[in-house]
């Protein structure tokens, strides 16, 4: 079972730097991390690996720097990395993200599914692992708790929903996105951290994927921020220790006096 693992390198701070100009973060200067939610993607293709055999290989697309998250994925347990690196890709939104692994997946060739962790934790759109699919055209299911199996050319998982799961079952090749809930990710072993340091790194840019400018980076991206900001933080309020039906008129006569 061939197992194609994207993951993306964010910032390992409450800082953020935003680039007044094109209104992207600024990641040179700030120590990253492996996306949280995409650990449980690792761990459970390690799992569907030791389950059912094949190879993991994991895919990043950033900086020349995405490479420590790269290796570190190798310390856990992935088997092949590629990093999709390239000036033209800065800036790229949801779509062209999508997009550009996607065309990373078509050069690589032969597997049978793609896992996504949930969400990155700077952006929280999850929209990346079902737009590869639909760029692919493969099924896809988001917020998955639970693989079920993999048997004859099939996937069965459950999706977490909120008053339950759905039990679904797609035809491989397919994708998926996991939530924490679906496994305890594991640490770096020693063999792993030795392997992370002599595997080869594959490194494409626009040209190996035979992209044009005008489709990627800030360029292709039909999606534009226009203004970010931080949340002004309110801190007064009032507290009351009263019976329901005093503190129901309490709130009654102030949202009358803000005029709601």
């Amino acid at each position: 079972m061939n197992i194609i693992v994207c993951i993306k390198q964010v910032p390992d701070t409450t800082d953020i730097k935003i680039d007044p100009e094109t209104n992207t973060l600024i990641r040179e200067g700030v120590e990253s991390i492996i996306n949280p939610f995409d650990l449980y993607a690792i761990e459970e293709a390690i799992r569907l690996k030791e389950k059912y055999g094949g190879k993991i290989t994991a895919i990043s697309m950033g900086p020349p720097q995405v490479e420590k998250a790269l290796r570190e994925a190798v310390a856990i347990g992935i088997d092949e990395i590629l990093l999709l690196t390239d000036r033209k890709f800065a800036g790229a939104d949801t779509w062209v993200t999508s997009l550009t692994l996607s065309e990373a997946v078509k050069k690589l060739g032969d597997y049978d599914l793609l896992l996504f962790g949930q969400q990155a934790i700077d952006g929280d759109t999850a929209q990346v692992g079902p737009g590869v699919a639909t760029h692919l055209g493969i099924p896809q299911t988001a917020f998955v708790k639970k693989i079920e199996s993999v048997e004859n050319n099939k996937i069965i998982v459950q999706r977490l929903m909120e008053d339950g799961y759905d039990r679904i079952e797609m035809t491989l090749p397919a994708a998926i996105t996991v939530v924490k809930e679906i496994n305890e990710p594991r640490l770096p072993s020693l063999r792993g951290k030795r392997n992370a340091k002599k595997v080869e790194l594959k490194s494409w840019n626009a040209d190996d994927l035979q992209l044009e400018e005008d489709n990627i980076g800030l360029n292709g991206s039909p999606t534009q921020v226009i203004k970010i900001f931080s949340p002004e933080l309110k801190k007064d309020g009032e507290k009351h220790e009263l019976p329901s039906e005093e503190l129901v008129e309490i709130l009654y006569n102030k949202l009358k006096e803000l005029g709601k």
